[in-house]
């Protein structure tokens, strides 16, 4: 729900606090590298501690930073801020699904509550613009993060209750040079990428670059020689796994990209107001949602492999529609894109969410399932980064270099109808380049599986899994 409202809300942060390219980016996937950098590690400590433990105290994180976040009065603060509720989120995700997964021992059923669990994130991306926007027409930006709090206190009022406390003790200690590089690999690497898109290539970010490279480079061969590592590497071995975890990667990095300059595009370029543009995105997402529930049907019928060959092509097919956007149309051109891509992204944040949980015995289900949430709080981030990034590089070059984004030019004072045009010209080339990018790329894996994954998976295919259920 805050990441969604967060991408329409980004026109009316722009024209109150005035970031610069780079702070734009930073303000909206600061959230997802924080989470993405230390989602492993939170859900190690919370096998090792206690996952209810660890949700209450992220909970309350997640809540100060949200409060932070509403009465931000600088970019930098509000960046900040954001990171806080990236640390608070990244106690929140693997414990959810752990304990979730803990509930439903039998595979059947919680392949159907997984699937219910995942479409709570749909219905949040559906619910947050249309609240969003109600409240926006009445109060300052700052009132979109305001609407965490009343879910965080029903939450810390909730979870004492209904949940019970999970934990497994027979794993060791947190392993600190891994959590350090990690975080510091993931925060170079990402500079490196922001600083080329915002003024090209230097020998600052060309240094950070390599030092990130170098940083999970260590990271990766550590995991190896530890005896409990943070990052279970053994999983990968089984091509299914790795297959579902690329999966939950690569559909976040198009699915963060598209929804964060749609969202531009609509207020921007079409020129709708926030909450107009929030109801034209509640079709796609109230199809998310149903898709997820439902995944578990369509996968009982349709089967594995032919349901991810389905999802990659559906999600290749709506970012295909996007191309044909125009600077004067295509309101109704989104509604179909995402209505179609939604079914491939229920699918997609279901199956990949099974196969984290089900490959693995329950103690380690915290673990196992940050795997599949930082693959999609990574790809969720890198999508914005990298794609993101490309867009804001191809203002930089063919804009009327007034400004470096489209906000900050459509703010300037005393600009032209046609430097207005060729600004709004811009920024959908650079949609275009981003969606048939994506649009390929998915288009690409969905052939991949086909090819590549077998038809059927007997028990002999998971023999090194602990559990029987196959992902995909």
């Amino acid at each position: 729900m805050d990441g969604s409202v967060l991408y329409l809300t980004m026109p009316r942060i722009t024209s109150v606090l005035v970031p610069t390219a780079s702070q734009s980016l930073w303000i909206l996937d600061i959230y997802g590298f924080v989470v993405g950098s230390l989602l492993i590690t939170f859900g190690n400590i919370g096998d090792r501690y206690g996952r209810l433990r660890l949700m209450i105290t992220g909970a309350i994180v997640f809540g100060l930073g949200s409060l932070g976040a509403a009465y931000a009065s600088t970019p930098e603060y509000l960046i900040a801020f954001r990171g806080l509720m990236g640390l608070g989120g990244a106690t929140l995700l693997p414990s959810g699904l752990a304990i979730v997964s803990t509930l439903f021992p039998s595979p059947r059923i919680r392949a159907k509550a997984i699937g219910i669990f995942a479409a709570t994130f749909a219905a949040g991306f559906a619910i947050g613009p249309i609240i969003g926007g109600l409240l926006l027409q009445h109060f300052s930006w700052g009132v979109v993060f305001l609407i965490n709090v009343p879910v965080i206190l029903a939450f810390l009022i909730a979870a004492p209750i209904v949940l019970r406390e999970v934990r497994a003790t027979q794993y060791g200690r947190i392993d600190i040079p891994s959590l350090l590089l990690s975080c510091i690999g993931i925060f170079f690497v990402t500079f490196a990428i922001k600083s080329a898109a915002a003024t090209g290539f230097t020998a600052q970010s060309s240094i950070a670059g390599g030092l990130g490279i170098l940083a999970l480079a260590i990271f990766l061969r550590r995991q190896l020689s530890l005896q409990f590592p943070l990052l279970d590497l053994s999983l990968f071995k089984d091509r299914i796994f790795s297959f579902a975890i690329l999966t939950g990667l690569l559909t976040l990095v198009v699915w963060s990209a598209a929804g964060y300059l749609s969202g531009i595009y609509l207020q921007s370029v079409l020129g709708y107001e926030v909450f107009a543009a929030a109801l034209l995105a509640l079709p796609g997402a109230v199809v998310l949602t149903i898709a997820c529930i439902g995944s578990s049907r369509i996968v009982e019928h349709l089967g594995h492999k032919t349901s991810l060959i389905t999802m990659y092509f559906l999600i290749s097919l709506g970012l295909w529609l996007l191309l044909l956007t125009t600077t004067e149309a295509g309101a109704l051109t989104f509604v179909a894109s995402t209505v179609i891509a939604g079914v491939g992204y229920g699918l997609s944040f279901s199956l990949v969410a099974e196969i984290a949980v089900s490959a693995v015995p329950s103690a380690r289900a915290g673990a196992a399932g940050s795997i599949a949430e930082t693959s999609n709080e990574i790809g969720n981030a890198l999508g914005i980064t990298l794609l993101g990034s490309l867009a804001a590089l191809n203002f930089r070059l063919f804009g009327p270099g007034v400004a470096d984004t489209l906000g900050e030019t459509l703010n300037h004072p005393g600009i032209s109808a046609n430097t207005v045009l060729q600004a709004k010209e811009a920024f959908l080339s650079g949609l275009h380049l981003v969606v048939g990018a994506g649009a390929l790329l998915t288009l690409l894996m969905g052939f991949a599986a086909w090819f590549w994954l077998p038809q059927t998976l007997s028990k002999a295919d998971h023999s090194r899994c602990q559990n029987s259920k196959p992902a995909i």
